[in-house]
Order: C-alpha cells, then structure tokens, then sequence
C-alpha cells in the first residue's frame, strides 16, 4: 500500500506525466491563458495540497472526540466493502455537492474559477476557491472513514481518483483514438458510462451551450460517471468542445478568485450571485475584508 510521502509522490507523478504530454504535444503555446490563471491554477493546486489532508485529519480528530473509542472499529472490513464505502462516502457527496455548485449561487460563485479557465488542462483541474473545498462534505467524511479504520484503502483509492480526474481534464485526449478502434468500441460504451473520461468532463467545461457539445448543467461525475447516468444528468457525444470558460464572464482578477469573499470586487457589495453578475474593468480595485 502507498502512504505518506510514497502517495504524494504518486500523484505528483500522475500529474507531471499528463502535463509532459501536454508540453510536447504544444499545447501550452496554443491555449489561451494569462498569467493570472497561471497564479490561480498554482496557488488552488498549492493551497489544496495543504488543506485537503489537514481537513482529513481534523475530520478524524473530531471523530475521536465526538464517539471516542470508534478508531479502527471497521479495519476488519473486507477491501472491497471499503472501497465501497469511499464511492459513496466520497465520489457520490462530491457528485451531489458539484451539482449542488451548479445550482445554489453562494456555491457557484466558490465554484466559479474552476469554469473561468479559457483551456482544459491537469493544471487546472483544482483550480477552485478556498473555501470550495474547506467546505466540501467528501473530503470530510473521507477523515471519518479514515478514523473509523479505512485508512490502508484511502491512499489508493486517492490516487486512483485523482488519475481519472487528471485525464479527464487533460488536454491530451486519450479517449479520443480509442473511440475510433472498432474492436475497442464495445469496451468505451460501458467506460464512458463509468468513468469520467475527457469527452464527458470537457462537455461540462464548454462556453457555449449552442455549440451543441457544451452540457454544464451536468456530467458533474468526478471519478464514477456512472452517477450521472443514474440520476440523469448525463450526456455522452464523444465530441468536445470548440471552446472553454464561463459565457458572458468578464475575467475576473485572481485573488477574487482564490480568496472571495475576503477578497472581492468594489461593486460586489451584495449577497454572492452568478458568475456573469459581476465584471472587472482592467483597472477594478480589490477590497480586502
């Protein structure tokens, strides 16, 4: 089993090797990016890196107190009913808490710079506010699960997720020569229908719905499509977008971005709307709270 450093490296290494391809395919002299996404993407990946293990930890550290004697009491549950127990725990409240992000405006404007990027990229695959995953129930009742005894399984499955997530953002498509291979075909039907894969998830991704790709009001899945097609917000074209980002959305500065609502923009003086409400002039003045 991975753990500690062992894991972390295990992800960075994901990572890197779909951002290598990304660089040698060109596709960081292609997209449309700024150097304030560069400073949001590395500060969200940063800042998650810290905060998502420390929200583990708490959560198990509040477990302890709340029902003290309760550490370990599932660690003689078999594997598979543990990895059971973190789809639903995890990948399933994270289904439901990324769809409640595309409904509920206070979530969707923590949401938001997660959909401003103008590419698709494993480097923004974290790109969200702070406080979008400080909140995020999954990451919490991972810690209890942790603390109940799931802590052997969590490293792995972890890493697993995260390999999906980073090739479904990826620019580097891999499902997409995999669709064109007949005898591959049946294969894809059932993974596009389990798995987030980049066809689906940059659906979610696209700027305009007329594009007739575009489909952000759903195939919210983060590791299991598979949720999506049980609840009906599923939409498999294996096609991809022309283009990204938020329709209608003047570029918002970075630290409204990462840091809203302690930082936010002078004429944002009213409850949290969507994204399109606000605009930023070059020249908008940032107000610390």
């Amino acid at each position: 089993m991975l753990r500690g450093v062992e894991h972390k490296l295990a992800i960075l290494a994901v990572s890197l090797c779909f951002f290598t391809v990304e660089w040698l395919r060109g596709h960081l002299a292609t997209r449309e990016i700024t150097p304030s996404d560069w400073r949001l993407d590395l500060l969200a990946t940063g800042t998650l890196a810290a905060a998502s293990p420390a929200i583990v930890l708490c959560a198990a550290g509040l477990a302890s107190v709340i029902s003290p004697g309760s550490a370990g009491a599932w660690a003689d549950l078999p594997v598979w009913s543990m990895v059971l127990l973190f789809l639903v725990g995890d990948d399933l409240l994270q289904y439901w808490w990324h769809r409640a992000s595309h409904s509920v405006p206070l979530l969707y404007t923590l949401h938001r710079a997660h959909h401003s990027a103008r590419y698709m990229s494993v480097q923004m695959m974290y790109r969200n506010n702070l406080f979008y995953y400080s909140l995020m129930p999954s990451l919490w009742v991972s810690g209890v699960l942790v603390h109940l005894g799931l802590g052997a399984v969590y490293p792995v499955y972890l890493l697993v997720k995260l390999s999906v997530i980073a090739g479904a953002h990826s620019s580097s498509r891999w499902d997409e020569q995999l669709y064109r291979v007949r005898v591959l075909r049946p294969l894809m039907w059932v993974m596009e229908r389990v798995i987030s894969t980049p066809s689906t998830h940059h659906m979610h991704h696209g700027r305009h719905t007329h594009d007739g790709v575009t489909h952000y009001a759903g195939n919210y899945g983060n590791l299991l499509f598979f949720w999506d097609v049980l609840f009906g917000t599923a939409r498999i074209t294996r096609r991809y977008p022309p283009s990204y980002g938020i329709e209608n959305l003047a570029p918002q500065p970075w630290q409204v971005e990462l840091l809203w609502p302690l930082v936010r923009l002078r004429s944002d003086e009213d409850a949290p709307h969507a994204a399109p409400a606000l605009s930023a002039a070059p020249d908008v003045q940032l107000e610390l709270r």
